[in-house]
């Protein structure tokens, strides 16, 4: 699906910088309490302005299908990424196109993310990619928090052939050994390579996506 994501974008500026970086994916946040919450419209020009070069996910928290389905049309995108409560039949009833369904892991461990890929097979729809962040109490991804590294290496087990995501608290200093460790089919970032909540930093997204790659390039595609 695509090996780096930068989440959390909120301008065309931070868009085409994150591109120049090389991100291959980008994450727009529909989440309204969110500090990197973008409205419809602007995210309708984010998209607007890179030409379709990266895959544009939107990012919803609890939003009903009908509220996805509206916005992802208006604004172009070309994914979707849930990353709240939703219960796994909730990606049943959700237009055809990529899904990453957001995991957040606790003191339960991997045992918890197997359980709910479980789930999802029963319910009739496993999403195209499983994406690990950081639990944080009332909040939805992007605390910085990392998560427990070492429960993941033998996440081949229960993904059922799906891509794993990396994500919680990854930064260019420490994403080469996240890789390294879990070896995930992808990773993505959003305060880790920001100055201020929702404003990225062009020199430290080059940092994260050149230490990732160069994390990456030794493992098959």
């Amino acid at each position: 699906m695509f090996r780096i994501k930068i989440c959390g974008i909120t301008s065309v500026e931070d868009a085409r910088a994150a591109v120049d970086a090389g991100a291959d994916a980008l994450g727009l946040n529909f989440y309204e309490k969110s500090p990197r919450y973008v409205a419809t419209e602007q995210a309708r020009a984010i998209v607007a302005a890179l030409d379709d070069l990266p895959l544009c996910v939107g990012v919803f928290v609890n939003s009903s299908r009908e509220e996805i389905e509206r916005i992802r049309r208006e604004a172009g995108l070309r994914g979707v990424q849930l990353h709240g409560d939703e219960p796994a039949e909730f990606l049943v009833g959700l237009g055809a196109c990529p899904i990453i369904r957001a995991r957040r892991m606790d003191e339960r461990g991997a045992k918890a993310l197997a359980e709910d890929v479980v789930a999802c097979q029963a319910a009739g729809r496993l999403p195209d990619a499983i994406l690990v962040d950081a639990a944080a109490p009332g909040h939805y991804g992007g605390t910085g928090k990392t998560i427990a590294w070492s429960e993941l290496f033998d996440s081949e087990r229960w993904l059922a052939g799906r891509p794993l995501i990396l994500a919680g608290g990854l930064n260019p200093h420490n994403v080469a050994e996240a890789i390294r460790v879990v070896r995930p089919n992808g990773v993505d970032v959003a305060s880790g390579v920001e100055s201020s909540p929702g404003v990225k930093d062009p020199e430290k997204m080059r940092l994260f996506v050149s230490a990732a790659k160069a994390a990456f390039s030794g493992f098959p595609r």
